[in-house]
């Protein structure tokens, strides 16, 4: 018993020191339980699906800054059906772009594509996602709130492939402000068609493009537009292997759509025109006329659409000197290196043929099913190789009838060895050949075939009278199967006048 009295004593005393703490912080901390009864009060709210709303007196303060507010009960996502566009049965919404080009990463040839890695910005809005703020502070959210809200359905006409980098979240941003326009950016690397040309190859310039459209919203609902004009397409400084980037130009257009195929504006307009001169025709009411270009434009409206189009265009120009290197430079040397045949002994049959011969470059591009300019290059370059084997041929037949022909006027000993003689415009000879002086020229083209009976040889010339006539052509092939070596010497000339002809032909034509 004096236990337990004892016990009720201590808790008297403990009470009686603790009650005037409590009662202090309880006055120091008023708004501390009602804070806790609003928290209990919003938590309650926010767990009712079925009103969803925030409370009344939080709506007057800056929602900017409420921490214990839900995004979509900031938003107000449940309270709007967001598969339907902004205005929707109105005007078209304006959706303007924003494009920052990152990298170009591959170009090809053979594919016939290009791949580039860029910012995609889109900016318009929607006052559906309007919310209240004083300090008109914009809240910024990743890609999960995506799929809750409208977005402008922006494809890339021509792709191939086409991903967003989701490293180490998906790389899209959406920034909402409080009038309820809104940011939608993304990193995308697309892989997109660009049909080249090939036919300057490799001193070709390419013009690529890649084009952006809103795949289901045609004109009528959807407005593309470049939002700052031509600022609206800015790059980095890139690099490219084969290539260097001349411009960079974004440009707008439209594009019409059928149910079958795709028209143009002009013929659209023609189609139409002779539909309704037929029902004219057929149907001279004007009544009926009217009803049934009604009907047509009705049905038309139906199946055709005009779809706003945006281009990111650039142009390529190909590097050069690659190809100076590994393609033009060893060409030429090629050729060059079979005019040394010309300075060569035409009986040395062995050195002039391999020479020739052995003359080959071989390059391995990319197929198409067209004459590139290299190629007009290379069979040029081959064409005079091969055409300066076949002058060796020529030279070698001349020299061949030469020889017979002194053969059988007995001018060359029975022992004579055709291998070993050597002629070479008469510097050097076999000591058992007879040589002939150059042969003279016909008394019919001296000059005293063409005196007059009048006039004396030590009087000068008349004026107007010609001294020597031109020769025939059959005279001067005769001097030159009479004087092969002639055919050299006029080939050392004639070749590299022609290449260099070619040549300044060849780059003036292709590299404007």
């Amino acid at each position: 018993m004096n236990a337990v009295l004892l016990a009720v004593k201590w808790l008297c005393l403990v009470w009686a020191v603790t009650w005037p703490v409590t009662m202090v912080t309880g006055i120091r901390n008023p708004g501390h339980l009602r804070r806790r009864h609003k928290d209990v009060y919003l938590g309650e709210h926010s767990k009712n699906k079925h009103r969803g709303r925030i409370d009344h007196k939080l709506m007057r303060q800056d929602s900017t800054k409420s921490l214990l507010i839900k995004t979509e009960q900031l938003l107000r996502i449940e309270e709007h059906d967001f598969a339907m566009r902004p205005g929707f049965g109105g005007a078209a919404i304006p959706v303007g772009i924003d494009v920052q080009v990152e990298s170009i990463d591959s170009i090809s040839e053979v594919n016939m594509d290009f791949t580039m890695t860029l910012y995609l910005r889109h900016y318009w809005k929607d006052e559906r996602l309007a919310f209240p703020s004083r300090s008109n502070v914009s809240r910024t959210f990743d890609g999960r709130l995506v799929k809750k809200m409208w977005v402008p359905d922006v494809f890339f006409v021509h792709s191939k492939r086409s991903f967003i980098h989701d490293t180490t979240m998906e790389n899209i941003m959406i920034r909402v402000y409080p009038d309820g326009s809104i940011l939608y950016s993304v990193r995308i690397t697309v892989t997109a068609l660009c049909s080249m040309d090939f036919s300057s190859f490799p001193l070709d310039t390419q013009n690529c493009s890649l084009e952006l459209e809103s795949y289901a919203y045609n004109e009528n609902d959807l407005m593309l537009y470049w939002k700052n004009g031509n600022d609206s397409l800015r790059t980095d400084e890139m690099v490219l292997s084969q290539f260097f980037i001349k411009k960079f130009h974004p440009s707008s257009g439209l594009a019409f759509y059928s149910s079958t195929d795709s028209i143009s504006a002009d013929s659209f307009l023609y189609f139409l025109s002779q539909d309704l001169a037929f029902s004219r025709d057929a149907f001279p009411s004007p009544t009926i006329s009217l009803s049934l270009a009604l009907s047509l434009s009705l049905s038309l409206s139906l199946y055709l659409g005009w779809y706003n189009r945006l281009y990111i265009n650039f142009i390529l120009r190909r590097h050069i000197f690659f190809f100076m290197l590994q393609t033009y430079f060893p060409t030429m040397l090629m050729v060059l290196l079979s005019w040394v045949s010309f300075w060569i002994d035409r009986r040395a049959v062995p050195a002039r043929v391999s020479l020739g011969v052995c003359v080959c470059v071989c390059v391995c591009v990319f197929q198409v099913s067209y004459v590139k300019a290299v190629d007009i290059y290379l069979w040029t370059s081959f064409l005079f190789v091969f055409l300066s084997v076949i002058e060796y041929a020529a030279v070698n037949y001349c020299s061949t009838l030469e020889e017979m022909r002194r053969l059988k006027r007995g001018k060359l000993p029975t022992s004579y060895n055709t291998s070993k003689a050597m002629a070479f415009d008469g510097c050097f000879h076999d000591s058992d050949i007879e040589l002939t002086p150059f042969p003279r020229l016909p008394t019919s083209m001296t000059s005293s075939h063409h005196r007059t009976p009048l006039q004396n040889p030590e009087d000068p010339p008349i004026e107007g009278t010609r001294l020597r006539r031109q020769r025939s052509v059959q005279e001067n092939v005769d001097l030159l199967l009479s004087n092969s070596y002639l055919i050299d010497s006029y080939s050392r000339m004639a070749f590299p006048l022609s290449y260099l002809l070619f040549n300044t032909i060849y780059w003036s034509m292709y590299s404007s």
